[in-house]
């Protein structure tokens, strides 16, 4: 995890040195400081740092990775990967929902709102509770 560590870490370092360049630039425009473009290269800086500091922690607590190692072999990568869900239809429906609810919240239409959460807790509980029931009940 050390070279994904390192890979954001250059990221928040870029973001560090252009947001304030960023602003200085638009600061000095006609029109005046660009707040959206500001606030959005602010909070990628703080999300490249979150993911590093979390990256770091956990490189940390765990033994080398073969990607990690330098007399690492690609056979030594080889096993079990983990479990990875099979197929589902439930993200699509979250995702939809959320649509809708975002949508409803840019137009001011409250009631589409409502709906939508309605339509998102029946989805979200389908996406939560699907391995309990069905074909991929464990």
């Amino acid at each position: 995890m050390k070279s994904e560590t390192w890979i954001f870490v250059a990221c928040t370092i870029f973001f560090v040195l252009v947001t304030p360049a960023y602003a200085l630039v638009t600061g000095a425009s006609e029109h005046g400081l660009d707040w959206t473009g500001t606030s959005a290269l602010t909070m990628a800086t703080l999300l490249t740092g979150m993911v590093s500091l979390y990256l770091g922690f956990h490189a940390k607590r765990m033994e080398a990775r073969p990607e990690d190692r330098k007399d690492g072999e690609i056979a030594d990568g080889a096993g079990e990967l983990g479990f990875f869900p099979p197929y589902s239809w439930w993200p699509l429906w979250c995702g939809a929902t959320l649509a809708i609810i975002v949508f409803g919240a840019a137009m001011a239409a409250y009631w589409l709102m409502i709906i939508g959460g309605a339509l998102g807790a029946i989805a979200l509980a389908g996406l939560v509770f699907e391995y309990y029931r069905g074909e991929h009940a464990h």
